[in-house]
């Protein structure tokens, strides 16, 4: 394949024949690796930082309540009813502009509570709490195509302190 040729979106993060260069404990660890191998000239197209090790992290935000239901449902229907006034306004004439934002608007609060306290009560008490879930990588490695991974071990190997992080 030639530089100048793109390559197809399918094959954008496949490399041929990988073979792993360096395991890093850390993504910035092993961003500096391959900013390295740049610095050094090594055609990093031939590069790819896999996360490996993959795991689920839940952050637990807040306790739900009723109190903090109907005000999720309020603020979910505030969003909703402005984002349908605003597409009425544009086909509704400019002397009802201003009723017809409050009317969708309202609709919208009430919607959005209305499902917000039902999806409480039906999970029976089950998730009393708001979340964030993210899935994290542990690991990081380096893979480069076959036919130039072993000049990017050599080059990884040559940098300072690369022989005796080997022994940590």
């Amino acid at each position: 394949m030639s530089l100048n040729q793109p390559r197809q979106l399918g094959s954008l993060f496949e490399l041929e024949f990988p073979q792993s260069v360096g395991i890093y404990d850390k993504y910035e660890q092993a961003q500096e690796a391959v900013d390295f191998l740049a610095d050094e000239k090594f055609p990093v197209q031939n590069l790819a930082i896999v996360g490996t090790e993959l795991k689920s992290v839940e952050r637990v935000l807040s306790r739900k309540s009723w109190g903090s239901v109907i005000q999720q449902g309020i603020i979910s229907g505030i969003g909703t009813g402005l984002l349908v006034g605003l597409v009425m306004m544009i086909f509704g004439e400019p002397a009802q502009l201003l009723a017809i934002l409050l009317t969708a608007l309202g609709i919208g609060i009430v919607i959005g509570l209305v499902f917000a306290v039902i999806g409480y009560a039906m999970s029976g008490g089950k998730r009393d709490f708001n979340s964030v879930s993210q899935i994290v990588a542990t690991k990081y490695e380096v893979l480069s195509e076959h036919k130039v991974a072993q000049q990017a071990r050599d080059l990884l190997n040559s940098r300072p302190g690369a022989r005796a992080a080997q022994f940590e």
